[in-house]
């Protein structure tokens, strides 16, 4: 059998980077769940533990993105924020936040302080401490200046974590905020493109946005559309909660700006990067009360409800389009933006 390889389709969190899991990572781990927590298996975005009263969910994230300073944010707001949102996207309230630094030989040590200073704003927005990290140095055109990994401690109530195979039938799907901002922003500024109306990145900490939607009741499941963006959140809740979602292409917010940005770059916005929005699905009777309280919400003010969770066709996600069509939005097979987070 001729050899394979690694490209950076392989870590594009799309479909390529789902079969390389469940293909070469799975088979090799036998232990894969401990103290009764979510493991392994349901390749959510984080892992829990129970103990006593609590649930301890447990994330972590490797950073890489490119270029490390972009309109809206940075490396560092970028590692707090992801891991951050991964624990709340699974029910629980983030806590904590160590980190690991892998540096370039010769990287600017006021650039540094810049990143550690975003780090800790980020953090503090949400009352999470950085309690803990490691750093690295590696020789000069071995590493691209820098690379943060995360890890994350959240906490939730025993029984009360939320997992992306929760969706039911009836349930409305909510997205907190416009799409495809942090993935148009991070190329337009990479490829030097200039629009009418500057493009910035909605990287941010959603935790005030998610604890509005669970303080209401209601909520099933969740995801942040990161890489693979909204088209493979969305077939994954599909799949994992073995439903149909059926969303409106008028329902979905998104910029002005981004659309043109896409149309001129052959993206399709739905496969985009977001770093500053969740999906949640909530149930029905819960939905309008929810997304009251999440506009409220420094982040959720222009958050939609943008479809319906359905029993027909299970695992398929659906888009009804604004000429009166309905089209299949598949999962996103490789990056349409290489190193975006």
């Amino acid at each position: 059998m001729e050899e394979e390889f690694i490209d950076l389709t392989h870590g594009s969190g799309a479909a390529v980077t789902e079969r390389l899991i469940r293909r070469v990572i799975l088979p090799k781990v036998t232990l894969r769940r401990a103290l009764e927590g979510i493991g392994l298996d349901e390749l959510a975005d984080g892992s829990s533990v129970k103990v006593g009263e609590f649930e301890i969910v447990s994330s972590i994230d490797g950073h890489t993105v490119h270029p490390i300073f972009f309109p809206g944010g940075d490396i560092g707001r970028l590692s707090v924020s992801g891991t951050a949102n991964d624990l709340a996207m699974m029910g629980a309230r983030p806590v904590a936040i160590l980190d690991s630094l892998i540096i370039e030989e010769g990287f600017s040590i006021s650039k540094l302080e810049k990143i550690i200073q975003s780090m800790n704003e980020t953090a503090e927005e949400i009352s999470v401490a950085i309690i803990g990290g490691d750093l690295k140095v590696m020789p000069r055109g071995r590493i691209d200046q820098l690379v943060i990994t995360t890890s994350g401690i959240g906490v939730a109530e025993r029984g009360k974590t939320v997992v992306d195979s929760g969706a039911s039938i009836d349930d409305k799907v909510i997205v907190t905020g416009p799409i495809g901002d942090h993935g148009v922003a991070l190329l337009s500024s990479r490829e030097g493109l200039s629009f009418e109306t500057e493009l910035k990145s909605d990287v941010a900490p959603l935790w005030e946005t998610v604890e509005a939607a669970l303080k209401t009741g209601g909520v099933t499941a969740m995801k942040d559309p990161t890489r693979g963006g909204v088209a493979m959140a969305l077939n994954e809740i599909a799949e994992k909660s073995r439903v149909s979602i059926v969303v409106g292409e008028e329902e979905i917010p998104i910029r002005d700006s981004v659309v043109a940005a896409s149309e001129m770059l052959g993206l399709d916005p739905l496969d985009i990067t977001c770093e500053g929005v969740a999906i949640i699905c909530i149930k029905q009777e819960k939905a309008e009360e929810a997304l009251h309280n999440i506009r409220k919400t420094r982040y959720g003010g222009e958050a939609e409800i943008i479809g319906n969770v359905r029993g027909g066709n299970p695992g398929y996600v659906l888009l009804e389009t604004s000429v009166g069509g309905t089209r299949i939005i598949e999962k996103p097979e490789g990056p349409p933006i290489p190193r975006v987070c």
